[in-house]
């Protein structure tokens, strides 16, 4: 069905609503794919915040006059489909993913960050890992440490069910041993002292002053 002179003006208006707060802008290439198949492409769109939507590329052209893809009107040429998006290389992704299981959806260009992107440089885009991969990357080396710490206090726990002593034991006894050896070299001094000091009857020490 002909679209009417507000359903024409709607859609630009909702187009350049969401080009308003995009990124980036991917066209692709739809011909020949099956309903089903784009079905599950706007599913996957929908679920990385993708707008995606296939355009009447005058409409396309009209949404994107004043805005920063505006260069792209060159582009939309032929059946698109239109990938928008906030996120800088959600778009590219989406289409890019989708690409290699349907070799029907032909990306043609892109523009990020007001730069207009050939075939080969939306597919480099996509190749770049998103927020949520490099936030788990992170937290992956921060974990790190800490799973080191677990193994090793797992380590230990198993010694002592199995019965084998810990090895944090081992710096105690050994400290106390000294100990012990000291007390029994000091004994026998302790015992001589009191016979070397007492003097034989009728003897005077030098040493020891008379008593006044």
């Amino acid at each position: 069905m002909p679209l009417n002179v507000q359903d024409k003006k709607a859609i630009v208006a909702d187009v350049g609503a969401q080009l308003a707060g995009a990124q980036t802008v991917v066209l692709a290439e739809y011909r020949g794919i099956p309903v089903e198949q784009l079905t599950k492409l706007r599913a996957s769109a929908r679920d990385q915040g993708v707008y995606l939507r296939v355009l009447k590329n005058t409409l396309a052209r009209r949404a994107a006059q004043g805005t920063q893809f505006e260069p792209l009107a060159d582009s939309m040429v032929g059946p698109l489909i239109y990938g928008i998006s906030a996120d800088p290389i959600a778009s590219a992704k989406v289409l890019q993913n989708f690409a290699k299981t349907q070799d029907k959806l032909i990306i043609t260009a892109g523009l990020y960050n007001g730069k207009l992107l050939d075939v080969a440089g939306v597919k480099a885009l996509a190749t770049i890992p998103s927020r949520d991969e490099l936030l788990s990357q992170l937290l992956g080396v921060m974990l790190a440490p800490v799973s080191a710490m677990a193994r090793v206090l797992g380590a230990v726990a198993a010694q002592k069910s199995a019965g084998a002593p810990a090895p944090v034991a081992a710096p105690v006894v050994e400290a106390a041993a000294p100990a012990a050896v000291v007390a029994e070299a000091a004994a026998p001094e302790a015992s001589a002292e009191p016979a070397a000091a007492a003097p034989e009857a009728g003897t005077e020490t030098p040493e020891t002053p008379a008593a006044e």
